[in-house]
Order: C-alpha cells, then sequence, then structure tokens
C-alpha cells in the first residue's frame, strides 16, 4: 500500500521573526543562506560566510506549528559599520515560502527597527536588482549601482521616517487560512 499524498501544501498560521540565538536557528540560517546564495544564485561556490559574520546579528523568520518554532525559512543580518550607521545583508526566504507570508517584507522591517533600538540613524544595504521594486516599495531610495560578486548591485537606504524602533527582539507573524474546501452537496451533517 503507498502511502497518500495530500493535494495541498501545507502553510504554517504562523511564523516568528526573531534574533538567531539558538544553535540550531544560527545553523538553520547559514543552511539557508547556501541553499540561496550558492545552489540557487551560484554567487559562492560553497558558502557564503564571510568576516561580517563574526559581529553581525543573524534574524530568523521561523515557521511554527502549534505555537512551537519549526523551520527557519527566511534570514537577514545586520551589523553596525561605523557609529549608528548600519547594514543590512543576506536576505533570503526559503523558496516554498517567498509568495506567501510577505516573510521578505517583514524582516527588513523587523531588521530596521532592530538597528534602530540599537542607534541607528542610517540603514544601508545592497540590492539585487530583481529586490529592487520591493525594497522601493518599503521607502529606500537608490544612491548608487555597484558590482558586487560580478552581479549588479543597488547601494540603497531605508528612510528611517517608515521604521520605528522595534518595540521587541520577537514579532509573531499570523496568517489566515487560503483555501477552505467546500462541503460536497452529496455529504449530509449530523444536526
Amino acid at each position: 500500500m503507498t502511502p497518500m499524498t495530500p493535494p495541498f501544501r501545507f502553510n504554517p498560521g504562523e511564523y516568528r521573526i526573531k534574533p538567531a540565538r539558538e544553535k540550531w536557528e544560527r545553523n538553520a540560517c547559514a543552511a539557508l543562506r547556501r541553499d540561496v546564495f550558492c545552489a540557487e544564485q551560484g554567487l559562492f561556490d560553497s558558502d557564503d560566510r564571510d568576516d561580517i559574520d563574526n559581529r553581525a546579528l543573524s534574524i530568523a523568520a521561523i515557521s511554527c506549528v502549534l505555537a512551537q518554532l519549526e523551520q527557519v525559512v527566511g534570514t537577514v543580518r545586520i551589523h553596525e559599520t561605523e557609529s549608528d550607521i548600519w547594514f543590512g545583508s543576506r536576505l533570503a526566504v526559503a523558496a516554498d515560502f517567498r509568495s506567501s507570508s510577505a516573510l521578505g517584507h517583514k524582516l527588513i522591517q523587523h531588521a530596521v527597527g532592530t538597528a534602530r533600538t540599537k542607534g541607528c540613524e542610517r540603514f544601508l544595504a545592497h540590492v539585487q536588482l530583481k529586490n529592487a521594486p520591493l525594497f522601493k516599495r518599503m521607502h529606500w531610495r537608490v544612491l548608487q549601482t555597484v558590482d558586487i560578486y560580478g552581479q549588479p548591485h543597488l547601494l540603497m537606504e531605508a528612510d528611517l521616517n517608515f521604521y520605528p524602533t522595534a518595540i521587541s527582539e520577537e514579532i509573531a507573524i499570523y496568517t489566515r487560512a487560503h483555501h477552505i474546501a467546500p462541503r460536497p452537496a452529496s455529504i449530509r451533517w449530523a444536526a
């Protein structure tokens, strides 16, 4: 007997965005970055880690099942480069989670808000061209075009007027069910 495959993909109803403090969270963020930047995009051979990782704060988007942290499905890192000047980098969302829940958007908001709580007065990022529309919708402006790892990127700056300081290190995102199966007319339900 072969196992039955559900006719749908499970979409978590809850995500948590928080600093990746636990070892499993940091390892999962690194693995997701390797999946996106090495395997999928081919920007790096086998690992994208660099010296910035030694001083950066990694932030994870973690899917939850029954209110329990389950899987890292998004990540970004932030770090201070000069006094009060912060950079965000290595924004990655797992392929299966890119079209739902606006995780990239929420990771960016939380990254900038977290930096603001630490005294950020300017927040910058090198953004891949394909992601520029998202950042522009989120009140970022282009400062210049640069070549990074052989790919064109935009150096962009967030308008901090649209990013309040984070009120909590951890936020929860709750989604609603997108599809509810209709009750077949041939089935009678007991009253």
